[in-house]
């Protein structure tokens, strides 16, 4: 898909921020097109640090929930907690598990079976735990869209407390204003609440367990410090969870990276140690893209609990046992997502889907774990909503991948009588409903969309138009303090025309990497790595410069061909040497 270049112009005095924090005028730039406004802004951004987090007493039921806790340790009661099966869900009901292990609490957890029982409570999970004698209930990851199964534990007589950080329901009055339904718990702490003072509204489920162990351990005395062993957990879920890396989240997961850099948990060890990541190189990117499947892998094609055991592992044999069946979870787990992209694609080609502004693509056999996964690849390639849905035991299931542009939680609330049930994020969310209502469900998305061309064309943001001759080994290095990169944190992005390509190699085992020598006006010749589909890029070599000049640059003879890229430059280095390069991320 063709992209447009759009170079971001937000505007503001770049050479006093650079003055006044000792940076240069790009990187002044690039806080400035991150939405960092004004110097306080610019300083947390630059500068924060565990002191800058918000008090966990200002979110709403938080003390409530702490006490009614504190309340069930003395008396010896039963807790269950009720965790998700992802990333998020998996870490939360470590941190609360843990803490209140530790507090001497009566407690063990129940993670979903996502085949059995689909996301978040049900009627068989909350009296399988009255059966078993469980006093009070207490959700993480889940919990504020399930008013009827907490209803139902209230009249069996249980205690309930959730946390949560998904989006309160609501329904629309007569005048148009939005009724928010909130369950019957005993405490609610979820800062999406309407009425919950907490400053700031997106953490991940997991740091909003965090938040109320730290509360819990200063009514039981402990130290303050001791809850920061779970600052790790909040911070990988915060990233496995997608969140925007901006305000607290990303204080949260740059001091959370350097705890997890030295972390003494068995299972991450392990699970590091697998993947060959050397503890103390650890960054986002690895919790995103290497880490963190791992963790989701056992979920989606197997059960949770063994993440869970993984992290709870008390000696090195054990970890490296479970961290390597996630590690091969994982691998079975790509190859079947391959798979589901293959059979997505050739669906939206042959029945025309893409002239479509919301994708709904049904794919009965494809297993419903990895619907999320194929709808987020499918979103890249088409920059549309996707929403992949699967055949289970009782209709469909499916989940969907968003874009900036289209809020899918509040789509499908327009559309609620459509589900059997539903719940989730403006930029993903998950579904059930019977199979003859799917073409409906495409259809009535479709209709009533108001996405406009203009918003489904796919754009690639250069954040500073920036010479290669401009590029040094202090400023490659000053980008740094722009970490940890994710989502609203991307990584920059920058751009120069005119670049003349002087040879190119195709590497790799899958030959999947482009390595090419390349000069800029009044540049040094500089290396420049291209990854993914070269056969696109030397298709595009070959249609504007001709195959002969191809062939001149393939044989590392010069070319004459002079292209446009946008990358981003880091420093390569190998035995001892220090290289500038760049990575080519678009060209035109």
């Amino acid at each position: 898909m063709q992209k447009k270049w759009v170079i971001s112009a937000k505007r503001a005095d770049f050479k006093g921020i650079a003055n006044r924090f000792g940076i240069d005028q790009v990187t002044a730039r690039i806080i400035r097109n991150r939405d960092v406004v004004g110097d306080e802004a610019v300083k947390e951004y630059l500068q924060g640090s565990l002191e800058d987090l918000n008090a966990p007493e200002q979110m709403k039921d938080i003390l409530l929930a702490a006490e009614i806790l504190q309340d069930k340790i003395q008396q010896g009661k039963h807790i269950r907690i009720l965790g998700d099966y992802d990333i998020d869900g998996v870490q939360s009901v470590y941190i609360l598990y843990s803490a209140l292990r530790r507090c001497h609490a009566q407690v063990d957890y129940a993670i979903p079976d996502r085949m059995a029982d689909g996301y978040g409570l049900n009627e068989r999970l909350v009296r399988q735990a009255k059966e078993e004698g469980m006093d009070t209930l207490l959700t993480c990851d889940n919990g504020i869209a399930a008013s009827g199964e907490i209803a139902l534990a209230k009249e069996l007589g249980m205690t309930v407390i959730i946390t949560d950080h998904h989006e309160v329901p609501y329904e629309k009055a007569e005048n148009g204003e939005r009724v928010y339904c909130i369950p019957s718990a005993d405490a609610v702490v979820n800062p999406k609440q309407p009425d919950c003072p907490y400053p700031f509204k997106n953490l991940c489920g997991a740091a909003v367990a965090f938040k109320l162990i730290q509360v819990l351990y200063k009514q039981m005395g402990f130290p303050a410090d001791e809850a920061f062993a779970y600052l790790e957990n909040a911070a990988f879920a915060t990233v496995g969870d997608v969140m925007d890396l901006q305000g607290e989240n990303r204080i949260l997961v740059k001091e959370g990276l350097k705890s997890l850099n030295r972390t003494r948990n068995y299972g991450m060890r392990a699970l590091a140690s697998r993947n060959q990541i050397p503890l103390g190189a650890i960054k986002a990117y690895h919790i995103g893209f290497v880490l963190g499947p791992c963790l989701n892998a056992s979920g989606r094609l197997d059960t949770a609990k063994r993440a869970l055991k993984m992290l709870l592992a008390e000696d090195e044999c054990q970890a490296a046992e479970y961290a390597g069946d996630l590690y091969d979870l994982n691998a079975s787990r790509k190859e079947l997502t391959e798979q589901g992209v293959r059979q997505a694609k050739e669906m939206i080609e042959q029945m025309g889907l893409d002239k479509d502004k919301v994708l709904v693509i049904y794919l009965p056999d494809c297993h419903e774990s990895l619907a999320g996964i194929i709808a987020g690849r499918i979103r890249e390639q088409y920059n549309r909503p996707v929403f992949v849905l699967t055949k289970s035991e009782d209709g469909v299931k499916g989940s969907g991948r968003s874009i900036e542009q289209y809020s899918m939680y509040d789509e499908m609330t327009k559309c609620k009588e459509l589900f059997t049930k539903y719940g989730g994020h403006p930029m993903a969310a998950g579904l059930s409903l019977p199979k003859e209502r799917v073409e409906l469900f495409r259809k009535t998305l479709n209709e009533n969309t108001t996405l406009t061309e203009e918003d489904l064309c796919g754009k690639i943001v250069i954040d500073v138009p920036m010479p290669l001759s401009y590029i040094s080994k202090n400023l490659v290095e000053e980008l740094g303090i722009l970490e940890p990169f994710g989502k609203a944190n991307e990584k920059p992005l920058f751009a120069d025309r005119d670049i003349e390509i002087i040879s190119i190699r195709i590497l790799g085992k899958h030959q999947n990497v482009c390595r090419m020598q390349v000069k800029g006006k009044g540049s040094a010749v500089m290396p420049a790595l291209y990854f993914g589909e070269p056969d696109l890029f030397l298709n595009f070599l070959e249609e504007r410069f001709g195959s002969r000049a191809l062939a001149q640059a393939l044989a590392g003879a010069g070319s004459g061909m002079q292209v446009s890229f946008a990358y981003y430059p880091e420093i390569n280095r190998y035995n001892g040497r220090e290289t500038i390069q760049i990575v080519v991320k678009n060209f035109c």
